[in-house]
């Protein structure tokens, strides 16, 4: 039987969760009918699926708030020192609240829903874990259902290309909203850097009785020393996706950022982290920044051309904050092969893949070598000498 519930603190009316004590989860249950409370983007509320009723969240929570960050390599060490001492899978069976029925997180899944009732269901023993970073901020939906699906409607009918059967989604895809986890850095460097600055000069050459202007290099020796700063440069840390897909829904508006609080997450699928920050930072962030401080070291060196022959880059701070970012999903199996489409939850950005149709694409050329032939024949017939 399901273990009774512990209501929450009625003076705290910024969760109104039924908090599972047993089995380290919560629901949001509606107070006038029973069924499942949601994070409604256009109320921005809790909403119920089943009798529309709007349960506010505390104004203080709804407030942008800026996030701390923390120190990465003194955080990750201390994590790993943690881990050694009480290593932990994510992967965990909990008993559904309102059925009975057994629900299991896999992955880094930490909000789904009950497979047998559909009830939304978070973990919060993820969140509580030493030995897992917790969530620090988190940017709300904005895009509501309806405006994500006419935004999938309008990307896919403008897939000239796609099958038929592609455009068929709604039988053949599944669509959702998910929270995935991001690791959002910020960092000082100092780069000291040696190479070449070319200056380019205009000479004359002649070639019989014909002249003509050449370019000409000089190249002298270049080095310095510059200094970045970076601000909220964002790095996937979930596995299993389009990630150049998603990186194109960057930029993240990241003014619009709260402090994380789960009643943001209600009703929506959410993942915890596949990768931790050491990891994104040094697979997805490192080579991105390095790639603008080699910008800078350009720009320093001058001239017409330039040559970067070493960067010796040092990171003076290096600090990083989890965040819950928001995503309308689509997954089509087309032919056996997956195709994923993203919605930025907050900007409403499309992304995605598409299968192509040969036959469409067969059809079009060839009604334009058609369309040469004809034009052809006709300037022959009307035009030509």
């Amino acid at each position: 039987m399901p273990n009774p519930p512990r209501l929450p603190d009625p003076g705290r009316l910024e969760d109104p969760a039924i908090l599972h004590t047993t089995e380290d989860t919560r629901t949001y249950p509606c107070p006038s009918c029973g069924g499942m409370l949601g994070f409604d983007p256009d109320a921005q509320g809790l909403r119920c699926v089943s009798c529309g009723t709007v349960v506010p969240i505390a104004p203080q929570i709804l407030q942008p708030a800026a996030v701390a960050k923390r120190d990465l390599r003194r955080t990750m060490d201390e994590l790993s020192r943690l881990m050694e001492q009480q290593p932990k899978s994510l992967e965990r069976e909990v008993v559904c609240q309102s059925c009975g029925g057994r629900t299991l997180f896999t992955g880094s899944f930490t909000a789904v829903r009950c497979p047998y009732c559909n009830t939304p269901i978070q973990r919060d023993d993820v969140q509580a874990a030493r030995t897992r970073l917790k969530i620090d901020g988190i940017l709300p939906f904005q895009v509501s259902e309806k405006r994500a699906r006419e935004e999938i409607e309008a990307w896919i009918g403008g897939r000239w290309f796609a099958p038929n059967e592609f455009k068929k989604y709604r039988e053949l895809g599944s669509f959702t909203s998910i929270y995935l986890a991001y690791f959002d850095y910020d960092a000082e460097t100092r780069t000291r850097y040696t190479g070449m600055r070319g200056v380019n000069r205009y000479v004359t050459v002649r070639d019989g009785d014909q002249t003509r202007t050449e370019v000409r290099t000089d190249w002298y020796p270049a080095a310095g020393v510059v200094e970045n700063a970076f601000v909220d440069v964002t790095g996937l840390a979930n596995s299993g996706l389009d990630e150049a897909k998603v990186q194109e829904l960057e930029p993240w508006p990241m003014e619009l950022n709260r402090a994380y609080s789960p009643e943001f997450v209600a009703g929506h699928l959410s993942r915890t982290y596949d990768e931790d920050a050491r990891q994104v930072f040094d697979s997805r962030v490192r080579g991105r920044m390095e790639g603008v401080i080699e910008g800078t070291v350009r720009q320093d060196i001058g001239g017409d051309l330039q040559q970067v022959h070493s960067m010796d880059v040092s990171w003076l701070s290096l600090a990083f904050s989890q965040l819950a970012l928001p995503v309308w999903m689509l997954t089509v199996t087309y032919r056996e092969r997956p195709f994923q489409v993203f919605i930025n939850g907050v900007t409403g950005e499309v992304q995605g893949q598409r299968p192509w149709s040969a036959v469409k694409i067969g059809f079009a050329i060839a009604a334009g070598v058609l369309v040469i032939v004809i034009v052809y024949v006709l300037y022959r017939y009307f035009g030509g000498s």
